[in-house]
């Protein structure tokens, strides 16, 4: 026998009933361990080799049956277990070896059966039919229960179950010393039987004896298995069926509860199926003595010490009897998997729909659908607010259908008629019997059986401690906290399965307090600790303690004990519902618990509000739209419709409106058109101010969510992950998916069009058209797929557009593609957003990004979800800490402000419930059971909203046929309009979601409308989301004409564009799909929600209707001065009070009275809207925006008379009759309202004329200016719009619904937050957390993830990653935000950003100067003529002088240098610059970049993966440090250098051996004449710039080989090796640390000198000559971007005409044109021109100049071997090093057709030296001024290297030292041996010292200075001799230290010329230790 559960056949070894056949994973035909090997007859005295051979049986059967398994050795078998003492009693193993096979068939799924059991075909022409025997007579019990039998003498009759027949028994006669004792022991082996049918005498095998009754077994035929019940004859003497047959305790289901104090009976974690854990053996103390317990050997229990016993309620597949006990709880126990069949409730008549899946119902692994048959399986649970999951087993997970057992009950048949409702029957505990009859009025759920099962999983959490002493609450328990929990639920309260399961939670919590304690703090400890001492509730306890709790509730929950079993029960509790003695009842909860530990129960909902809300909730949404039509159809409804009329005593309601219409046609209809004409003519009349169209902007909140979005994005692009490569795109392009609803299709593209995001993205040009809108925008309906196949074929066309596919409501659709073509061939939408948006091109397509947007993200949010928790955006919240974010004049109403309404004493509620519609509904409810409620409902408001039309229009006797609510909100609407002079009204959104019952509530009110002769008054329109919007012609010119619209043609097609229109909504279909309303929407009246599909996303979804912006312009001090100014009545009567509370809540609320605001706290609206009154039934109290309206001191504020909309609601009116409505209204909660309330408020002179609003004045259809007198000022009228801006709409709900979202738990979060959050998403445990108020969006999404896992219908159900990091997508992002906050405008925005950005990443600034010095050039004669040449000409080039003066714009502030060339007349420079300007940014262009730019580590793209070493294959790259040193002398030490060379660079290198002493880098040769590299080796030094240098030169040389090293500062080697791990890094030595550029260009060119000569000893040796070794190398910049070469076309030798043009080539281009130069060994330095776009064809008229090169120069180190850079030098070290190496007689050659561009890059480079103080750590700012100081001074020393303070000193402060020098360029100052930038005012003159240089023609120039700077031997005294000085011309000398300064002086015998004082003695502001320079100045004498 195997001890683990893994292979792959067991899975399939399901029986019919879908279950796991054997719990803990034990192998059909296997054994579990120990004491279960014995068979029935285990009693003592039997013989060993009994035991032998029953194990040796076993084991061949086992091996025989199991298919390919090997069955464990006997021997191991007997021996391992013979040792432990048996206990008589097998306890928690299994009833018998082989219960699983139940049926006999059991489980034969095609992916592997057992090889089934053969059977002996039965003797010719004998009879086959189930239920009788071979020789055909019958033995079904209920043929023969009353015929006589003849039983022998020591024979029982028992019944016999057959697997063909489930429900009946067979009647057999059998020896009773071959059955079991009572205590299950004590059967002999074998077996002896007769047929009591034919009366065929002495069956000795059970196998014989089954074949001879026909049980057509498929496995071996046991007794055990077979034999079931006892039979016994009643007092009537029919034989029924008996006690279960105790075959070794079986019948006691070893189901150790809690009771068993000693019994720990906690479950193994899932994957443990190991031996079992040891159980004690005792009895357990309180059950009867005769019914030992749970005695459970464990093998070796060493092995797993910490896994206890997996024993728990049993799952029951049965037939009859409680088998497979402890599937659940221990396969399943606390590793929560989905269950694939929702649930299954058996209310279809007793079938063979037990036997499992009809052959036409899908597989067990099709997951999530019912089987059809009269089995109802719940898909996704129906709204029942929490349906626990069953976990599942293997790969087909299925939950368990609870199945009954023994004989059916039979339900009445005239049940309905007699109770008013259907019951709802939840299995609980243990066995259910059938039931059959009149089935369909009952409903049968698992969903209690279900929440038990979870609550007794025990956490996730404690697992990992082996709490092996932490039991699950006991079955007792749970069934006395559910009748505690029915107990406490007041009558208008529903049971929620959540609520159960929390109470389950506390409660296991509250009593394991000290185990969970000790589990967190210790160890887990071998031995566990004892169980607390609380004494367990025993099942005999059980009935006793529920009756007692029960005894307090006034019978609403009623106990039934039964003895045998629930059958009993039930039947008793149908008699007491016909008798209709459980009218009071709510809940009657029916428990078996006495002869045994296992106890069997069921409640039942009787209660009519209860069972009919319970019975509704349990249907899916589809279900209950058939129901209603079905109801529509048949016409049942009709009674509906003939009970209203007999309410009515004048009669029908439609023949008063017959009669009112005859009475009244006449003279309304031409009133009315007279009105509307004038109105449509008085344009001239005062316009209405209040109404204007939003203008599209983006406002503050949501521009901050498009860069949050933006901000993922570019963070997806950063990763490391290579999943979305930005820089490779040049455009956005966008699809959005929406749900099939017109309305919000119209929107979308409105919304689009203005949002001018086409244009912006370069998509559309200026004429933009709606049909190409359309192209943007994809409704997810039946034509949706061919849109979307050409928005994937055309991303795969454009790989270099990035697609934005944006899911808006992405929690609509979430069905899975692969059950829909299960769920719903009618609807082929349904899983078309799974078929679409999921599809592998989708997720494969590397440049699509998916973008949901929904404001309910919960059901995106589960263990499954692809989308990563770092890429969801939450929408802000508008304040953090108290502050203000973003400030906004609006602020946003959802619904946490709604329910806050209804908190706040001062205001009247904005959620509010209408009592006497709910009575009325309850009422109807009652006398018509069969009819949904939906249905009532719709027709009650229906009924309602008629008769208050009715009365406004003077109908009056029918307000006592409509509910305050609707009177108001009729009122209003009818009203609105007449208190504006354009017209504007109001809209009331009427809320139906199944759309057959919206259409007749259209229709119906329609025809109200009409009689009344209202059709111009207001529209009715009908929303359906499948269609458009149909508005009466009418009111489109009014529209037109409020819009300004021309256009003959426009119609309105969205519900916003319905502004101000007096019209009711009706809003259908069963979920909103994201349509916006428009401000004018003042009533939102949801009372016809569904209100039993209690899910978070469906309640906020229809709540998130009335989310609106509220204007904050109204400033509050201005309402505080006014209000006081009302009078009282006005208060009364106007309810307007209620509307400015919202934005005045500060102001109002004192004056607020105590009565008035303790009636508004009850929220019953009934009672608090007697004030409520509608919106634009009221006067103007604010003054309006008219531009004529006096200011606000001298209006005079009367109060408007009492308009017919404002008729006061007196309490006589309110006391209607309430024929059939359950109680009369309590009257007295509502009248203080209009008691006179004490006036906190200054009392105006006309409050006495206002207080005539009085019971009589109830004409409704009067003017209603009676009470009004002629002295009032007439005042502004109010156009309902100007309030609408400023209050969110009122939302009227269900009651139900009311509680739910205003109920809150302890931490104050709205109890429905806590409800499941989608109906396609379940709670992995019943053992989470609660959620918190404090949570934010983020850890609420965090939760959920953790806590849900999605149904398998949902999309993610295959997504089975759990959560781990590669189950996410990269590309896809969540914003979630709450409804109507402004997403749309956000993503829009976000759109445009995304554009900018990705032109601005393929966009550079490059600088973009002239360049300077132009004018100075002098024409000379010579000039490079041969303009064609590609290459120079050496004996030409020779020829041409040297330019000294620098042409490059950066270095426009250095100081110039003078030759002979210039002659004095130029004075002035020609640009200088003004100081100020210095600062001034530099000039620079934003380019475009080409293929071959250089890149920095932002840029990704496929080619370049290997080049940068991210490329996913390969590891990263590894690199090897190698030390490379060589002596120089001028440094006088050894230099020690160190490479970093990645693996897949070493071939550029030479070492010793593979792996060893690095010896050179290979140089080529010059005769290589190969295309496909470069030969030079490129050097970039840089600093401060490992993100943004351009190192990737791989398009730059356009994939070429070459060879680069990034010489980087030895403290950022690390950071630049983790950007550029492929790059070969040169690192200085730490002493260079500090230093400036001229370091690393020194050791660049030292390095590359000591390298030629290297490379050229060892190519010697190979025979190649020294001088064929390649000698250049390339010194680049960090910052050069791109390369352009000038095309020339000369048009002939001597033309001087010529024409050019410039374009973009690869830097391979331009190097291999260079290396190919001939003679080029004989140029020391080459260079290029930098870009300009403001270069003339003068520069580029001559090919090539021999003039200064900088930036990117390309270096011959064999040359130059005797010229070096200047180490120390910061800035100017290239101008320096030009000036020496020309002086060296070298040339330098630019190629002016070549040029490079710069990038601006504002980070790193020259710009990380800082200078700073090195004493205090403030950061003031030191001026160059500062830089240097007396020797010895006191100075702040600079924490800088003194060469850099000299630098900038001198650049910034020259003039201090040459005086004479300033501004005066025929006097240059004198510059020996070196160039020092001297500023921009100085110019200089450069001479060497060395002996044969070329110099400057010094005889013409008197110098006015003379700088020397570290001079060495080579300056002496006789070589300054040659120079002449103006009198007073002043001398820098600057050394290392005094003492070289003094020597110095004396060497060149300066004081014979140059007179010097002590004070004129200067260092560098340095301390000593960082080595300070000094410096000395003279005069010359």
């Amino acid at each position: 026998m195997r001890k683990e559960h893994k292979c792959t056949s067991c899975t399939s070894m399901f029986n019919r009933e879908g279950f796991l056949p054997t719990p803990l994973g034990i192998e059909s035909g296997e054994q579990p361990p120990s004491s279960s090997l014995k068979m029935g007859n285990s009693y003592a005295g039997q013989l060993k080799t009994t035991r032998f051979e029953e194990v040796l049986h076993n084991s061949i059967e086992a091996s025989l049956r199991s298919n390919s398994l090997v069955p464990r050795p006997v021997f191991s078998q007997l021996y391992l277990e013979a040792e432990q003492q048996l206990s008589t009693l097998e306890g928690g193993g299994r009833g018998d070896n082989e219960d699983e096979e139940e049926e006999g068939e059991g489980a034969l799924e095609p992916s592997g059966p057992p090889n089934p059991y053969q059977m002996h075909p039965p003797p010719e022409g004998c009879c086959t039919t189930d239920g009788f025997c071979q020789a055909g007579k019958d033995l079904r019990l209920v043929s023969i229960s009353s015929e006589p039998i003849d039983v022998p003498a020591g024979f029982l009759l028992v019944g016999a179950k057959s697997p063909s027949l489930p429900d009946h028994l067979l009647v057999c006669a059998v020896d009773k010393r071959f059955l079991p004792d009572d205590n299950g022991h004590n059967a002999l082996l074998g077996f002896s039987g007769n047929c009591v049918g034919c009366g065929k005498k002495g069956f000795c095998y059970f196998t014989e004896f089954s074949n001879h009754i026909n049980l057509k077994l498929t496995t071996q035929p046991k007794k055990q298995k077979h034999l079931k019940y006892y039979l016994v004859r009643n007092a009537q003497g029919t034989l029924t069926k008996g006690p279960l047959i105790c075959w070794k305790g079986s019948e006691f289901r070893s189901r150790p509860t809690s009771a068993s104090a000693c019994s720990s009976s906690l479950f193994p974690p899932a994957e443990s199926s190991g031996p079992l854990a040891a159980f004690s053996s005792e009895p357990v103390p309180g059950a009867s003595p005769s019914v030992p317990l749970g005695a459970q050997q464990a093998g070796p229990a060493s092995e797993h010490p910490s896994l206890a016993t997996a024993v728990g309620p049993a799952v029951f597949n049965g037939k009859d009897s409680p088998k497979h006990q402890q599937l659940v709880k221990n396969d399943l126990s606390a590793m929560p998997r989905p269950s694939a069949l929702g649930i299954l409730s058996n209310s279809g008549p007793p079938k063979k729909r037990h036997k499992g899946w009809s052959p036409e119902s899908p597989s067990a692994t099709d997951t999530g659908y019912a089987q059809g048959g009269g089995n109802r399986a719940k898909y996704e649970s129906a709204g029942m607010s929490c349906v626990p999951q069953v976990g599942s087993v293997g790969p087909a997970s299925v939950t368990f259908p609870v199945v009954a057992s023994g004989e059916p009950v039979s339900v009445p048949d005239n049940l309905l008629k007699i109770c008013k409702a259907k019951p709802v029957i939840f299995k609980g505990h243990g066995n259910f019997p059938y039931l059959c009859g009149n089935l369909s009025d009952v409903v049968v759920s698992p969903l209690l059986y279900t929440c038990y099962q979870n609550s007794q999983s025990i956490s996730r959490a404690y697992e990992h401690y082996g709490a092996s002493a932490i039991q699950p609450i006991s079955e007792e328990v749970q069934l006395l906290l559910t009748v505690y929990y029915l107990v406490q639920l007041a009558a208008d309260q529903v049971p929620l399965m959540e609520d159960l399961e929390q109470i389950f939670l506390r409660s296991w919590r509250e009593s394991h307090l000290t185990e969970i304690r000790q589990y967190q703090q210790a160890q887990p400890q071998p031995c566990p600790p004892a169980p607390s001492a609380v004494a367990p509730v025993t099942s005999a306890q059980l009935p006793w303690l529920a009756g007692l709790a029960a005894s307090s509730c006034n019978d609403s929950v009623h106990i039934i004990e039964c003895t045998y079993s629930l059958a009993e029960g039930l039947s008793e509790m149908f008699r007491l519902l016909i008798e209709g003695k459980l009218a009071k009842t709510n809940y009657v909860v029916i428990v078996r618990a006495c002869r045994s530990p296992a106890i069997d129960s069921c409640v039942a909902v009787t209660g009519k509000y209860q069972a009919r809300i319970l019975s509704e909730s349990l249907l899916t949404p589809a279900e209950y739209q058939k129901e209603v039509n079905y109801e529509l159809v048949t016409g049942k409804v009709d009674l509906l419709g003939a009970f209203f009329s007999t309410l009515c005593p004048e009669g029908d309601i439609d023949i008063l409106l017959d009669k009112f219409h005859q009475e009244n046609q006449g003279h309304i209809s031409s009133s009315l058109t007279a009105s509307s004409v004038t109105k449509s003519a008085s344009l001239d009349a005062p316009a209405c101010t209040s109404y204007n169209l939003e203008p599209h902007h983006i406002r503050p909140f949501q521009l901050a969510v498009a860069q949050k979005l933006l901000s993922h994005v570019c963070s997806i692009a950063d990763s490391s992950t290579q999943n979305l490569d930005l820089g490779s795109f040049e455009k956005v392009d966008f699809l959005i998916c929406i749900p099939p609803s017109e309305v919000t299709y119209q929107q979308t593209l409105f919304r689009v069009w203005h949002s001018g995001v086409l244009s912006e993205l370069g998509l559309e040009k200026e004429h933009m058209t709606k049909q190409r809108v359309e192209q943007y925008v994809l409704k997810l309906d039946a034509e949706a797929q061919t849109k979307f196949k050409s928005f994937l074929q055309n991303s795969f066309q454009n790989p270099h557009t990035l697609f934005v596919l944006i899911h808006d409501h992405a929690h609509w659709d979430l069905v899975s593609s692969a059950v829909h073509n299960l769920y719903s061939q009618s609807d082929p939408a349904v899983g078309l957003v799974d078929r679409l948006l999921n599809c592998r091109e989708v997720k494969e397509a590397p440049n699509i990004v998916t973008l949901h947007v929904t404001s309910f993200p919960y059901a995106l949010q589960t263990q499954h979800t692809l989308i990563s928790p770092y890429n969801e955006i939450h929408w802000p919240a508008s304040y953090s800490n108290g502050v203000d974010l973003y400030p906004e004049n609006k602020k946003y109403f959802g619904l946490s402000e709604f329910i806050e309404s209804t908190l706040s004493g001062h205001s009247l509620p904005l959620l509010r419930y209408d009592s006497s519609f709910e009575a009325m509904v309850t009422a109807l409810g009652k006398r018509f059971p069969r009819l949904h409620s939906a249905v009532i409902r719709t027709f009650v408001l229906v009924q309602h909203y008629a008769a208050a039309m009715m009365a406004v229009s003077g109908l009056s006797q029918m307000k006592n046929y409509t509910s305050v609510e609707t009177l108001e909100i009729t009122q209003n609407l009818i009203n609105s309009p007449k208190q504006c002079p354009c017209g504007h009204g109001l809209m009331v959104l009427l809320r139906v979601p199944c759309s057959p019952l919206a259409a007749v509530a259209y229709e119906r009110l329609a025809h109200v409308r009409a009689r009344l002769a209202l059709e111009e008054h207001f529209e009715i329109i009908l929303g359906n989301p499948s269609s458009g919007i149909t508005v009466g012609k009418h009111f489109v010119k009014q529209l037109k004409l409020w819009q300004k619209i021309e256009d003959a043609e426009w119609r309105p097609q969205t519900y916003l564009e319905l502004e101000g229109l007096p019209c009711i909504l009706i809003f259908s279909g069963m979920d909103p799909h994201g349509e916006s309303l428009p401000r004018s929407l003042r009533y939102c009246d949801l009372r016809l929600i569904n209100s039993s599909c209690l899910v978070r996303t469906a309640l906020e979804q229809e709540l998130g209707l009335a989310a609106y912006f509220v204007s904050d312009e109204v400033s509050l001090e201005k309402a505080a001065r006014n209000e006081p100014l009302e009078s009282d009545a006005e208060k009364l009567s106007s309810t307007d009070n209620e509307d400015e509370e919202l934005v005045t809540e500060g102001s109002t609320s004192e004056k607020r009275s105590p009565v008035k605001r303790e009636r508004s706290c009850s929220h019953d609206s009934a009672s608090s809207s007697l004030s409520s009154k509608a919106s634009g039934s009221a006067p103007c109290r604010e003054s309006s925006a008219q531009p004529g309206a006096p200011s606000q001191g001298e209006r005079a504020r009367s109060p408007q008379p009492c308009g017919p909309s404002e008729e006061g609601r007196a309490p006589g009116e309110r006391q209607r009759p309430h024929a059939g409505r359950g109680p009369p209204s309590v009257i007295s909660r509502r009248s203080p309202g209009l008691a006179a309330q004490p006036d906190s408020g200054p009392r105006t002179s006309q409050r006495s004329v206002q207080v005539s609003v009085t019971p009589s004045s109830s004409q409704l259809s009067s003017s209603g200016s009676s009470s009004s007198s002629g002295a009032l000022v007439p005042q502004a009228s109010r156009c309902s719009l100007t309030k609408a801006c400023r209050q969110p709409p009122v939302v009227f709900l269900p009651k139900l619904v009311y509680d739910m979202v205003t109920a809150t738990d302890s931490s104050g979060l709205p109890k429905a937050a806590s409800l499941l959050p989608s109906h396609s998403v379940m709670w992995a445990s019943s053992f989470r957390p609660l959620l918190s108020k404090t949570m934010t969006s983020t850890e609420q999404s965090l939760y959920y993830r953790q806590w849900t896992v999605p149904r398998p219908s949902h999309m993610d159900y295959s997504n089975r990653t759990e959560g781990r990091v590669d189950g996410f997508h990269p590309r896809r992002l969540l914003l979630s935000g709450p409804p109507q906050v402004g997403k749309t405008g956000a993503y829009l925005q976000f759109l445009s950003i995304l554009s900018r950005m990705l032109i601005r990443l393929t966009e550079v600034d490059v600088y973009d100067e002239e360049e300077i010095n132009i004018h100075l050039r002098e024409e000379s004669d010579w000039h490079y003529l041969q303009l064609s040449d590609p290459w120079p000409d050496l004996e030409l080039f020779k020829k041409l002088p040297f330019d000294y003066i620098i042409h490059d714009p950066k270095y426009e502030d250095a100081s110039l240098i003078c030759s002979h060339l210039q002659s004095v007349k130029s004075e002035a420079r020609g640009t200088s610059r003004k100081p100020e300007e210095l600062y001034v940014r530099r000039q620079t262009a934003r380019m475009r970049l080409s293929k071959y730019a250089a890149y920095n580590t932002y840029h990704h793209c496929e080619q370049c993966h290997h080049y940068m070493g991210f490329h996913p294959r390969y590891q990263l790259y590894e690199s090897t440090l190698h030390a490379f040193a060589f002596s120089y002398s001028m440094l006088g030490e050894e230099i020690q250098l160190h490479f970093i060379i990645p693996k897949s660079k070493e071939h550029h290198f030479v070492f010793s051996q593979p792996g060893g002493q690095l010896e050179s880098m290979r140089l080529p040769l010059v005769t290589d004449k190969s295309h496909e590299y470069i030969k030079s080796p490129t050097f970039t030094p840089t600093t401060g710039r490992h993100e943004h240098g351009l190192f990737n030169l791989y398009h730059a040389m356009d994939g070429a080989s070459h060879l680069h090293v990034l010489v980087v500062k030895e403290y950022e080697m690390a950071i630049y090796k983790k950007y550029w791990p492929n790059h070969i890094m040169l690192v200085l030595p730490s002493i260079f640390n500090s230093a400036g550029v001229g370091a690393a260009h020194f050791l660049i060119k030292e390095l590359s000198y000591h390298n030629l000569e290297l490379e050229r000893n060892r190519q010697e040796e190979l025979g190649i000559k020294p001088q064929d070794i390649w000698p250049f190398i390339v010194i680049s910049d960090d910052s050069c971007v791109m390369w352009n070469v000038v095309d020339v076309d000369c048009g002939g030798e001597r033309s001087r005409e010529f024409s050019w043009a410039e374009r973009n080539v690869s830097l391979k281009h331009i190097m291999q044109h260079i290396e190919a130069s001939p003679n080029i060994t004989h140029y020391a330095l080459i260079g290029m021109r930098k870009w300009s776009s403001k270069t003339g064809s003068a520069e580029v008229r001559e090919p090539f100049s021999r003039c200064h090169v900088h930036d990117f120069i390309i270096l011959n180190v064999d040359l130059t071997q005797n010229v070096q850079y200047n180490q120390n030098r910061f800035t100017c070290d290239d101008v320096d090093f030009n000036l020496r190496v020309h002086s060296a007689g070298l040339l330098l050659c630019r190629f002016n057709r070549f040029s490079v561009m710069k990038k601006q890059i504002a980070v790193g480079g020259h710009r990380s030296c800082h200078i700073t103080s090195k004493v205090s750590d403030n950061p003031v700012a030191i001026v160059p001024a500062q830089y240097i100081c007396a020797p010895d001074s006191k100075h702040t020393f600079l924490a800088a290297p003194a060469q850099l303070l000299l630098e900038k000193f001198l650049q910034h402060h020259s003039h201090r030292f040459f005086p004479l020098s300033l501004r005066n360029r025929g006097h240059p100052v004198l510059s020996v041996d070196c160039y020092l930038n001297l500023g921009s005012q100085i110019s200089v003159c450069y001479v060497s010292s060395r002996p044969h240089s070329l110099n400057v023609s010094c005889s013409d120039f008197v110098f006015s200075g003379l700088l020397l700077y570290l001079c060495d031997s080579f300056v002496g005294a006789s070589f300054l001799k040659k120079f002449h000085f103006l009198k007073g011309a002043t001398l820098c000398v600057i050394c290392q230290d005094r003492n070289s300064l003094r020597q110095t002086v004396v060497r060149l015998e300066l004081e014979d010329e140059w007179q010097f004082r002590l004070r004129d003695e200067f260092q560098t502001a340095n301390a000593k230790e960082d080595r300070p320079l000094f410096f000395l100045t003279g005069r010359h004498i």
